[in-house]
């Protein structure tokens, strides 16, 4: 990346921020879960990550999904990409998504099963109040790792296409709309529409995954609750209840044993 590549990018990140902070900032205001106590310092610490977390990954992830693209290639026959390219957009774009969202769920979950990867994914959980900026404070590598996770799938399943390039729709809408659906899970907010939870992920189906009270191996799913409904770890009150309490405890400095919560 050049000079003027990073002056482009860094010029883009700044937009989204100001896009995001005109959206979120006001609607924390209006509908707060619980009054802000957000210090300078956090603030400019969380700023610090966004930037980071929005240039370095990029870099990073360039060539293992080159190499997966290459993989996919080898393997796949090429009247497979052909009936793909024939299926509708939207189709590609849902299955794609499906498929992602299935990687994301369990490169998540051996984040907190994982010793190693647990001592990089730990960073994002320590905060003790949520909101939409402290969905930039995780470490590089922990956010690398899960990306990989929920790209490796979309690549290795042709979905992406044939190459590793700025074409391949399906896995840069994934990674967009995912980043963007993190800063809301994040909200301290507690407007949560009761039909929209079974969908889609919702600000209090995150914040149970960061509750400092209670068992966090539960609600990994970035987008799709169905995915910790499949797989044994969704948690969401009936009485609309929310965390308490956030943060890590002495108990979880270490990765956590999972006790796989029902659906309540």
């Amino acid at each position: 990346m050049g000079i003027h590549g990073l002056i482009v990018d860094v010029a883009r990140l700044l937009i989204w921020l100001a896009l995001l902070s005109a959206i979120l900032v006001p609607v924390e205001r209006w509908f707060a879960l619980r009054p802000g106590h957000r210090t300078s310092a956090a603030t400019a610490a969380d700023l610090g990550f966004y930037f980071l977390n929005s240039l370095l990954p990029g870099l990073l992830l360039g060539f293992p999904v080159a190499a997966l693209a290459a993989v996919a290639h080898r393997l796949l026959p090429s009247g497979y990409f052909g009936w793909l390219n024939s299926l509708p957009l939207w189709l590609q774009l849902v299955a794609s998504f499906v498929v992602g969202e299935i990687g994301f769920y369990w490169g998540h979950r051996w984040s907190h099963t994982v010793p190693l990867l647990w001592r990089f994914h730990a960073l994002h959980h320590r905060p003790d109040h949520l909101d939409w900026l402290v969905n930039t404070r995780a470490h590089p590598v922990d956010i690398v790792f899960g990306r990989l996770c929920g790209l490796a799938p979309i690549y290795l399943t042709g979905l992406a296409g044939r190459g590793a390039g700025a074409d391949n729709l399906p896995a840069i809408l994934f990674t967009i709309a995912g980043t963007i659906w993190g800063f809301l899970l994040h909200a301290n907010i507690r407007w949560t529409p009761r039909w929209l939870e079974p969908l889609l992920a919702t600000p209090r189906f995150h914040h149970w995954h960061h509750v400092k009270s209670g068992p966090i191996d539960r609600n990994y799913a970035s987008m799709l609750p169905v995915m910790d409904r499949m797989f044994g770890t969704l948690h969401m009150p009936t009485t609309r209840a929310w965390p308490e309490d956030y943060g890590v405890r002495e108990a979880d400095a270490a990765p956590i044993a999972e006790t796989r919560p029902a659906s309540a």
